[in-house]
């Protein structure tokens, strides 16, 4: 058995990053950035209005008010999107509407709240003195040309889909998706929705870590729940080694009758870089390495196989894409803390900040097979090992699970 850090240093030595692929901007939702965005142009492109209004000289309004009106001539209507060429003249305007290009010479925008509004005259009365550069968008005040706009290894959201959409980018690079092969193992495992016979449990961790997989941009290609047959299982993962980039177990790696998964595989030729870790929950963690292919052995109990994908594998996954690396948080305990005497402790628990600082709970359910503790959780939260409780008012770690935010203490 190895301590939490000398496991994840050996892990860490074994990391890779996968190629990158070109995709469609439309499918490229959830995948990881393999490029930086450069703005292809300054935005705004040009100067245009900010409202509609007229397009005017401001030394033209000089002294102009409601009771004193000043009278331009109008030259022109410019309408977003519509080229312009004219150029302004001592007395002259044009209206303008919001988003179309300031006509040279025009330095201001008057409001048409603030003239007698539009209309097809051939003069305007402005009932409001302008200042120069009123009402106008500058070209590149929002982004320069060149600028980079989104990083490498960004999570791709709506917001960096407008954007990319926004400077024209049909095509993003992307980090070629992890491929996985996930597996249960074991005689008493039935699918949801079949009945249960005595002795028998649903088979649930399979399910979370297809949707965890999916979640961190991965891609799940091989899944299975295998008897406790030796023969069916060297199948299934002499075939997982071949193709896949992780190989993930939910069960069978403890000192069971019928664990075999740590002997199979041996017999493919895996190299056992640990197999056991100084953590509660989750003693029994396997990680080996067949080739280019990472393999972590999860326990078979709910919450130990859930805590141990986010801990182990979930990071994984991110530095396999090139993902930004997310960092952990400090909190303050609302509640006291279990801690462990020989082991690395880690609970469900619920994060929330109070007058601008992070506050945090424990899950009151800690035993490993209760599911339901993830239920009201927004995070994980964990202590090194250590005697007796951590009490309200102490720091702990936190890290929150990523598909939540903050809430609030309920």
């Amino acid at each position: 058995m190895i301590p939490v850090q000398e496991a994840k240093s050996i892990i860490q030595g074994e990391l890779y990053q996968l190629g990158s692929e070109i995709v469609q901007l439309n499918d490229a939702g959830n995948r990881i950035l393999a490029q930086d965005i450069v703005a292809t142009f300054p935005s705004p492109q040009f100067d245009n209005s900010a409202m509609d209004g007229f397009a005017v000289r401001a030394a033209d309004t000089n002294g102009t008010s409601k009771g004193n009106p000043g009278t331009l001539k109008m030259v022109s209507v410019i309408s977003a999107g519509s080229p312009s060429d004219i150029t302004l003249k001592i007395g002259e305007c044009a209206q303008c509407m919001t988003g179309a290009k300031i006509p040279n010479g025009a330095d201001a925008i008057v409001m048409v709240e603030d003239s007698s509004g539009f209309s097809d005259l051939e003069s305007v009365q402005i009932f409001l003195e302008a200042t120069s550069g009123k009402h106008i968008r500058k070209k590149g005040e929002e982004i320069k040309e060149g600028e980079v706009l989104i990083s490498k290894g960004t999570c791709i959201t709506p917001s960096e889909i407008g954007t990319c959409a926004t400077f024209g980018y049909g095509k993003v690079s992307v980090a070629k998706k992890p491929k996985i092969a996930i597996f249960g193992t074991g005689d008493e495992l039935i699918e949801p929705g079949n009945e249960l016979k005595p002795g028998e449990i649903y088979n649930s961790n399979l399910y979370v870590f297809a949707e965890l997989a999916e979640r961190v941009g991965a891609e799940v290609i091989m899944r299975n729940v295998i008897k406790d047959d030796r023969n069916a299982l060297h199948s299934f993962l002499s075939e997982a080694l071949e193709k896949c980039d992780i190989v993930i177990s939910s069960g069978g790696v403890s000192m069971g009758r019928f664990d075999y998964v740590r002997d199979v595989f041996m017999e493919l030729g895996v190299h056992e870089h640990f197999w056991k870790v100084a953590q509660k929950p989750g003693k029994p963690l396997f990680f080996g390495t067949g080739n280019s292919t990472l393999i972590f052995g999860l326990p078979g109990n709910p919450v130990s196989s859930y805590i141990g994908f986010m801990e182990w594998v979930w990071p994984v996954l991110e530095t396999m894409m090139g993902k930004t690396e997310t960092k952990k948080l400090t909190g303050i305990l609302k509640k006291p803390f279990p801690r462990d005497k020989s082991k690395h402790r880690f609970l469900f628990g619920k994060a929330w900040l109070e007058d601008g600082k992070l506050v945090c709970k424990p899950s009151t359910k800690t035993g490993s097979h209760m599911i339901t503790s993830s239920l009201e959780a927004n995070c994980l939260l964990e202590s090194p090992l250590g005697d007796g409780l951590l009490v309200e008012g102490q720091s702990i770690t936190a890290s929150l699970l990523p598909w939540l935010s903050l809430g609030q203490e309920r």
